[in-house]
């Protein structure tokens, strides 16, 4: 897990009073660290254009063009003339050395976007966003230094300094960050770095529920029932992903007679031996009041996904002490409002996710949320993590049902909520990622099936 962060002011300030590192000494080892990039991914000579800003974005990209000059064939192209203290140093001493400016944007190897940072607020002109524009349809690999100029600027690699910031997460981000690495600023991130309550997971944070104890039976991993109601399909799913991943024991409860799958069972009541609950899925109109309260008159973990959050049952829900939530934008709004928290559409929600999943987190604490998305969020209390390994592929009807058969078979096993919702979370983006056909063909069987190979 990596440490994410609002802002990294703060992060800079602690580096000049505490470790007596100055603000040129950190621009330096930015702009060193790109350089690094650039000179172990391009051959020398290759041309390079850097657009800078009037600030001290702008100050890193002039550093970095010193840095390269003479070894590579490189320009800096300014978008504004230098402004910041910082800007008209690194200025001078670049024209010291012979940098060049460019007077227009041209094709080329590189192309470095260093026009506004982190600290950037506001609005651009419309010369300026014109100018990223042209710089997004140049043939060149593309660099966003620190971050993309805007959220506008469309990079292959984002180098961002000394620490993550929560705005790369955000899902309407992933379209211009591309990869993601992150650079030194004269200390070790680990030294620059504060605590903070959100994190970034990384693959190899997934712990699989292996099976380690000889002595066993079906019974010591775990039992999941499986609300199945108006669209079985999407229940069969997850019963389905659920067994695959482990659960000893898979029923669908229902009140309709429908054809299962030979390996699932089917009951019109939970179970006595069950040890976990999914509801739902598909769930539509099938279930009465009276049959929805039966199947939550217990205190079993849940895993709550789709319908359940357009019903007042959902308020029931939230009252639990093991449960996890797993709404898209539009079943969150829903929540959101049903639980007096917001009134929001799904455009604001998308602009200030982390915010909207803060105040449901404060409200209830005791609840795990994972709202999905581009790049999912869960939280519970104060903790927030994000999974950002999401892919195209998984855009598809019964992805989602396949999610909360994994976190169903994770609590049934006995993963407290929070365990189960990052796991299966991080499974999830796996099996989509070790498909090995066409992103656009994938399908809930082959995310079910790739189970098999983790």
């Amino acid at each position: 897990m990596q440490k994410l962060f609002d802002e990294v002011a703060s992060l800079d300030k602690r580096c000049y009073e505490e470790f007596f590192l100055s603000e040129d000494i950190l621009m330096e080892h930015a702009a060193d660290g790109m350089a690094e990039y650039i000179r172990n991914k391009f051959e020398k000579n290759s041309k390079v254009i850097i657009v800078c800003g009037s600030g001290n974005n702008g100050a890193d990209g002039i550093a970095l063009a010193r840095l390269l000059h003479v070894d590579y064939d490189v320009s800096v192209f300014y978008a504004k003339k230098p402004v910041s203290k910082m800007a008209f140093l690194q200025q001078k001493r670049a024209y010291a050395v012979g940098v060049k400016e460019s007077a227009e944007l041209e094709s080329c190897d590189v192309l470095v976007d260093a026009i506004v940072g982190t600290g950037f607020s506001g609005e651009f002109s419309e010369e300026l966003i014109g100018i990223i524009q042209k710089m997004n349809m140049l043939k060149a690999f593309k660099i966003a230094c620190d971050v993309p100029s805007g959220y506008k600027f469309i990079a292959d690699i984002t180098l961002t300094m000394g620490a993550l910031k929560k705005s790369m997460f955000l899902d309407s981000s992933k379209e211009f960050v591309g990869g993601i690495k992150v650079l030194d600023l004269g200390v070790s991130r680990h030294v620059y770095e504060k605590q903070s309550n959100y994190k970034l997971l990384d693959l190899d944070d997934l712990k699989l529920p292996l099976r380690v104890k000889k002595d066993s039976h079906k019974g010591s991993y775990g039992h999941l029932a499986v609300a199945s109601g108006q669209k079985s399909g999407a229940s069969i799913m997850s019963a389905l992903s659920a067994l695959r991943f482990g659960s000893g024991l898979v029923t669908l409860v229902g009140f309709e007679k429908i054809e299962i799958p030979h390996m699932l069972m089917y009951s019109h009541e939970v179970p006595k031996n069950t040890t976990a609950l999914a509801l739902g899925m598909g769930l539509g109109e099938e279930f009465s009041a009276q049959e929805l309260e039966k199947f939550l008159d217990n205190s079993l973990p849940l895993i709550a996904d789709a319908d359940i959050f357009h019903m007042k049952a959902v308020l029931d829900i939230l009252k639990r002490d093991e449960v996890v939530l797993t709404p898209h934008a539009k079943e969150f709004i829903s929540l959101l409002k049903r639980a007096e928290i917001a009134e929001i559409t799904v455009d604001e929600l998308q602009k200030e996710r982390f915010k909207y999943v803060e105040m449901f987190c404060k409200k209830y604490p005791h609840v795990t949320l994972l709202l999905k998305g581009a790049n999912v969020i869960i939280g519970r209390g104060d903790e927030i993590f994000v999974n950002p390994h999401g892919t195209s592929a998984l855009a598809k009807g019964g992805s989602g049902d396949v999610l909360s058969g994994l976190i169903g078979a994770l609590l049934a096993q006995g993963y407290c909520a929070l365990e189960a919702a990052i796991n299966g979370s991080l499974t999830h983006v796996k099996l989509a990622l070790n498909y090995g056909g066409a992103d656009f063909s994938l399908t809930p069987d082959d995310l079910i099936n790739e189970i098999s190979r983790l």
